[in-house]
């Protein structure tokens, strides 16, 4: 018997988890594992807050391909078409010509990007929080503002410098806030030409509450411990115009910042554009609850998808449900599809996904937090030890546990680093400029 060719696009939490059980699950003489993903690494999400703040460093909030997926073959490329009903996947690699690879079964895992909306100036100033860059630029970028306030005498530019404006009051709207407020009124100790009221930090959320994924009174407590820390909180406000800098909102206030972070939510990657695919209204792929993509009635044989990109129908719901974009569905899917698979090369039957979801843990920065799991709400430092057990449990490997685990404890007996490596963005400018022709450097 032939080895069947699974290829695995994407090695986000679905791809990676589903990867790496399809290698332990599957001898050689079964199957071949191939991942495509344009990065050498999983980004472990949930952790770049922290990664961003300094509590952990960021190379130990990703994961790397090769060592993990050993068993597997590692494409480093982006995949630019699937034609499955030729079971044909295009291919282009970081570098060279555009492969194609041919498949048995296809995991349609690239997940989601940022969902950004036609606002005057957001192109421009705005600043993403989705992947391992944007975290290490932000804190960066954050440092380097409280170096332009203390330098500079012009009040308007200190004020400036010091406006930290976060659009979106999700998880990763809320807590890249309150991490980043939490290190930058840490770093002040080491700044004393600035006070933690200098400092504005504003979150606008367009609806009338935040973290929605937890009760209303959740919310209500996560919006009072950000008041206590003299923060601007704007509900049922959206950001109209940021051009030049300035912040225009919907309630008619307007002011310079320097700092727009965009954490307004996730749309499905556009690769899967790209595709002949079935899509839903909101662009997911269309699935059954056994993670096998479907035409109407008719399933797509050899075809497979799960997490962001996917509408995967919510068993614990009633009907019309969907599981929501979470971490916590897309590594519990990408086992269940796993298996399923597993399951179709033997010849056995699909198995559906259900899984009611357990709730969900926040940190608002160290020793503060907030929960509620399976019903059970917590808040403050039980909740924050909550949030950070339950997402090193979740890390994929040994090594990055052990890693995240020492990184945690040294921070108990050693300060924050709060030291901005802004060069890290542009790391040519210096020589670029030192190397420079004697004419070019005369003109």
């Amino acid at each position: 018997m032939n080895p069947k060719r699974i290829l695995v696009v994407g090695a986000g939490h679905v791809g990676l988890y589903a990867a790496l059980r399809l290698s332990k699950k599957l001898s050689s003489r079964e199957a071949e594992v191939v991942v495509v993903d344009p990065q050498p690494h999983m980004t472990y999400q949930p952790f770049l807050p922290e990664a961003s703040a300094g509590n952990i460093s960021p190379r130990h909030a990703v994961v790397p391909l090769r060592r993990e997926l050993r068993k597997c073959t590692v494409v480093a490329g982006t995949v630019t078409r699937i034609d499955h009903a030729r079971k044909t996947a295009v291919v282009q690699p970081i570098s060279g010509p555009t492969r194609e690879i041919q498949y048995d079964h296809v995991v349609v895992a690239p997940g989601s990007v940022s969902r950004t909306l036609p606002i005057p100036g957001l192109h421009e100033h705005g600043i993403g929080f989705k992947t391992i860059g944007e975290a290490i630029f932000l804190r960066n970028h954050v440092l380097d503002r409280l170096d332009v306030a203390a330098a500079t005498t012009d009040p308007e530019v200190r004020r400036r410098a010091l406006t930290f404006v976060f659009v979106g009051g999700g998880y990763a709207g809320i807590e890249a806030l309150a991490e980043m407020e939490d290190m930058a009124r840490d770093a002040l100790r080491y700044y004393p030409e600035l006070k933690p009221e200098d400092m504005r930090w504003v979150l606008v959320e367009a609806t009338q509450r935040v973290l929605p994924e937890v009760d209303r009174d959740m919310g209500a407590y996560t919006v009072q411990e950000l008041l206590k820390r003299n923060m601007d909180i704007r509900l049922d406000t959206r950001l109209e115009s940021c051009l030049d800098g300035v912040v225009k909102l919907s309630d008619g206030d307007s002011f310079p910042a320097d700092t727009i972070v965009w954490t307004a939510g996730v749309k499905p990657s556009p690769m899967l554009d790209a595709t002949d695919f079935p899509r839903d209204d909101r662009r997911r792929v269309t699935c059954l609850p056994t993670l096998q993509i479907v035409d109407g009635d008719r399933v797509v044989e050899g075809a497979w998808s799960a997490g962001d990109c996917a509408a995967v129908p919510d068993l614990t719901k009633e009907p019309g449900n969907f599981c929501s974009p979470s971490a916590q569905h897309a590594v519990r899917q990408a086992a269940r599809m796993a298996d399923n698979i597993v399951n179709v090369i033997r010849g056995r039957e699909p198995v559906n996904y259900k899984h009611k979801h357990a709730g969900s843990v926040a940190s608002l920065g160290l020793h503060k937090g907030v929960a509620q799991v399976y019903g059970i709400k917590m808040t403050g430092w039980p909740a924050w030890f909550m949030h950070r057990t339950y997402h090193m449990s979740r890390i994929p490997s040994f090594n990055r546990k052990v890693r995240v685990v020492v990184d945690w404890t040294l921070a108990f007996f050693l300060k924050r680093e709060v030291v901005a490596l802004g060069q890290l963005h542009d790391p040519r400018e210096e020589f670029a400029e030192a190397s420079q022709p004697v004419g070019a450097l005369r003109g």
